[in-house]
């Protein structure tokens, strides 16, 4: 949620059996927006470096948040990647999902592949930068941390 914004109607932490709380109280969704070169193979993706302010501040993870009710997680995480990175729906095709459930609590990582080039941009206060970035150079950034346990298994999902 940007600072000092509206609340949205799916706003607010979930305390979860897992022994953590979580962002969203309906789950959360993301973007894992890929660009890929001639031959099909992926080279860069999408991250927001997260505002200092925020959850876990300072982090590199995917434009992404709360999900409202009876939104899917596609429609989420494609809103989220406007509001947070300019990401326009039309320059992408849905490539598939990956989902990490918690007892009370999930978040969706939609994947992507960009079908037209453009430049993503932080267009709003919860990013301090957002970019591609070459798949190599992601485990180098601080990443937030869910996201950087998600990583492996998500970057093998890029090749398939």
């Amino acid at each position: 949620m940007t600072s000092g914004a509206q609340r949205r109607p799916g706003d607010g932490w979930v305390p979860c059996a897992c022994g953590q709380r979580h962002w969203g109280l309906h789950g959360a969704a993301g973007l894992l927006l890929v660009r890929r070169d001639a031959a099909g193979r992926a080279t860069d993706v999408v991250l927001q470096h997260r505002a200092t302010w925020s959850d876990h501040g300072g982090t590199w993870g995917l434009p992404g948040g709360a999900r409202e009710p009876d939104e899917t997680a596609v429609q989420a995480a494609l809103r989220e990647a406007h509001e947070e990175a300019g990401v326009d729906a039309a320059a992408l095709a849905v490539r598939g999902e990956h989902v990490l459930t918690h007892p009370d609590w999930s978040y969706t990582t939609v994947l992507a592949d960009a079908v037209v080039p453009f430049a993503p941009a932080a267009t709003d206060a919860e990013s301090i930068e957002v970019a591609w970035v070459a798949l190599d150079e992601v485990p180098q950034l601080p990443l937030l941390p869910a996201f950087a346990d998600a990583w492996p298994a998500l970057r093998a999902r890029l090749d398939t």
